[in-house]
């Protein structure tokens, strides 16, 4: 019997590595190695801390968790690594799974998807983020001379803007409290600004940052009947907005954008499976590079969790090493 080791979070603010036996192959399932996986730091430090809504326990449920909500809970979904054994087409090949951080794991072969070649598994990592920055394009349908302003700098707003960016004749800017941030925005060619210094009259604005003044900023500097696509994800937080003032009379909307259903203007054309492939594809710029802290060895995870999701803490992506 295959013995594997999985991070598991015990208790709020606590978390270990355990060993668990791996089921038996299938005839329809791989043995995965895992190379790298990712933490996804927003959704992870909610479920880290414990602050996951009862009333989101099962919609907020990764596809191969462990265990249930607030704790023990084995969770996570961004892992790469080789197939070794199962299904013959698929042996020896680099794939992507949406699979908590372990070392190997037994899935079905249609829970992986391979990575396209010229795509690095280290890099690979970022597609579980940027299926969500995909999704939230495919939702606000940025044009073609857009002013379009992302607030928040974490890995999501990082990638919409990476996304965004690339469309002919944008005017990007990143917003984010962290003067840092100015490194990722300029290696994407975006434009960045502190919250004070956000331009105005914005076409579409993305808010990424989980925070009330970040969707005050993000409302504050749309341009009259723009849209404003949320993205943010606050937990059991409730969040206070001023729609008194300008709100009804610039005609504004204010967008929920999440990543568990595919946008309904890319339904008739994208799979979840599809979607992710795209993604996968999306990783070839080796600009993605600037997101990743020095990687951490999976022994080290659960000092390294406890330190990334430390109040104040400004980690982007931080990617975890298993060999």
């Amino acid at each position: 019997m295959t013995e594997a080791r999985a991070y598991w979070v015990t208790a709020p603010g606590q978390g270990e590595l355990r060993s668990e036996a791996l089921p038996a192959l299938g005839s329809d399932s791989v043995r995965v190695r895992t190379q790298f996986s990712a933490v996804s730091r927003g959704t992870e430090s909610l479920v880290f801390h414990g602050v996951v809504p009862e009333s989101e326990w099962q919609r907020m449920r990764a596809p191969h968790q462990a265990g249930d909500f607030p704790a023990p809970v084995k969770y996570g979904y961004s892992s790469v690594g080789v197939v070794v054994e199962g299904e013959a087409a698929l042996r020896d090949k680099t794939v992507f799974c949406l699979y908590p951080h372990q070392d190997q794991y037994v899935v079905p072969a249609r829970s992986v998807v391979v990575v396209p070649d010229g795509v690095t598994a280290a890099r690979a990592v970022l597609a579980a983020n940027l299926e969500t920055a995909l999704n939230a394009c495919w939702d606000a349908r940025p044009l073609l001379g857009d002013r379009i302003s992302v607030i928040g700098g974490g890995v999501v707003g990082a990638l919409v803007t990476f996304l965004v960016a690339g469309v002919p004749g944008v005017e990007v800017e990143l917003v984010d409290t962290n003067p840092e941030r100015a490194r990722v925005a300029r290696a994407f060619g975006a434009q960045f600004a502190l919250p004070a210094a956000a331009r105005g009259e914005r076409d579409l604005v993305f808010h990424a940052s989980a925070t009330e003044a970040g969707l005050s900023t993000a409302l504050a500097v749309a341009a009259k009947e723009a849209s404003v696509v949320e993205l943010s994800w606050y937990g059991d937080r409730p969040v206070t907005l001023a729609l008194g003032g300008a709100f009804h009379v610039r005609r504004l909307k204010l967008l929920g954008s999440q990543v568990g259903s595919v946008s309904p203007r890319a339904r008739p054309r994208y799979s979840y499976h599809e979607r992710l492939s795209l993604a996968l594809d999306l990783c070839r710029s080796a600009a993605l590079d600037v997101l990743f802290e020095a990687d951490v060895p999976f022994a080290e995870l659960p000092a390294t969790m406890n330190r990334i999701m430390a109040p104040g803490a400004s980690t982007l992506c931080q990617r975890v090493r298993y060999a």
